[in-house]
């Protein structure tokens, strides 16, 4: 039973990676797509590829979910708690996909993880929580709102003089990198987490006792990451593309390069598992105002910011409930 138990829950693990994929595969492309820098279908290969690379790159994150969030549980009750976590996560994904709003599948994450362990009766420990959740959610989206703002500013004033139909050109032939920068640094961090979660499991069930993280896990996850990007989020994809503001190869790619340049920082600076629909957003509102204010629909960003505060707690009490009832199944 332990070593089903352990089974179901690194493959629901898995589950999550493959939504947090198609849920988050906006953030890597959605910008490129929309100024017509990259077709559809060659902007998720291209994603897919990167976010399959990006999950290889480094570890820190992977560290922080599974040792700094809350205590490692024990026993098939601990078994119990990650797959509630999971459970809480992926509802709350599929619900924001249905409605195409870019939340944070890593909040979700982290919600339910810190739900199913109060349910559960183990430790959180609010002080990791606190360091390397809910201050960089609050820090990084004013972050990439402020340098996509500056970085913008900075290719206007560089490009002031140049002919705006070959400059739009060139950064158009730019947004492949930047997309495709984009998409490493979404690897680098969303496929950590699943990492982390995967070693809590294998963790209770006695099957590993260090800190490293075994070869099949980063595959693993890493394959289901790249699989759930490539089948998509076109609803999602809307959102970030055109409904927030329009935007041209110039502002897609200062909005691409800041938020990798944020991600990669986050990762191997601070080893803190930030979200990369918030960096992305951000940045594209920080970019979008610099041709004016109101250029940004700040109704629809109004909404995507109400959306973020509601999908911990939402989170949490969907693994809460699904811990109850696998606590009375099992």
């Amino acid at each position: 039973m332990d070593t089903f138990a352990l089974i179901v829950t690194i493959g629901v693990a898995l589950g999550f990676t493959y939504t947090n994929g198609f849920h988050d595969s906006a953030n890597a492309i959605a910008t490129s797509v929309s100024t017509r820098a990259l077709t559809p279908k060659a902007a998720l290969a291209m994603a897919a590829v990167m976010n399959l690379a990006g999950a290889f790159l480094g570890s820190g994150v992977a560290k922080t979910v599974s040792k700094g969030l809350i205590e490692t549980p024990h026993g098939r009750a601990g078994m119990g708690i990650l797959f509630a976590a999971l459970v809480g996560a992926i509802v709350w994904n599929l619900v924001t996909w249905y409605f195409g709003l870019p939340s944070s599948s890593s909040h979700a994450l982290f919600g339910g993880m810190v739900g199913a362990a109060l349910a559960g009766g183990i430790t959180v420990y609010w002080s990791g929580v606190i360091e390397k959740v809910v201050i960089p959610m609050f820090v990084s989206p004013v972050v990439g709102l402020v340098v996509g703002y500056l970085v913008m500013l900075a290719i206007l004033w560089m490009f002031r003089k140049s002919n705006p139909h070959k400059a739009k050109r060139g950064f158009r032939i730019a947004q492949t990198v930047s997309a495709a920068a984009m998409a490493l640094g979404h690897g680098l961090q969303d496929a950590q987490k699943t990492m982390g979660i995967v070693v809590m499991a294998l963790t209770i069930a006695d099957v590993h006792d260090s800190d490293s993280i075994p070869i099949w896990v980063k595959f693993a996850c890493a394959a289901m990451l790249s699989l759930g990007t490539y089948a998509g989020g076109w609803r999602i994809m809307r959102t970030l593309g055109r409904r927030i503001i329009e935007l041209d190869p110039p502002q897609g790619f200062a909005a691409e390069t800041t938020a990798a340049s944020i991600l990669y920082t986050t990762s191997y600076v601070f080893q803190a598992p930030v979200s990369t629909t918030h960096v992305i957003t951000s940045a594209i509102m920080g970019v979008g105002a610099t041709k004016r204010v109101k250029a940004v629909r700040w109704g629809v960003a109004k909404n995507i910011v109400a959306g973020w505060f509601i999908t911990m707690p939402a989170a949490a009490i969907v693994a809460a409930v699904s811990y109850w009832i696998v606590a009375l199944i099992f």
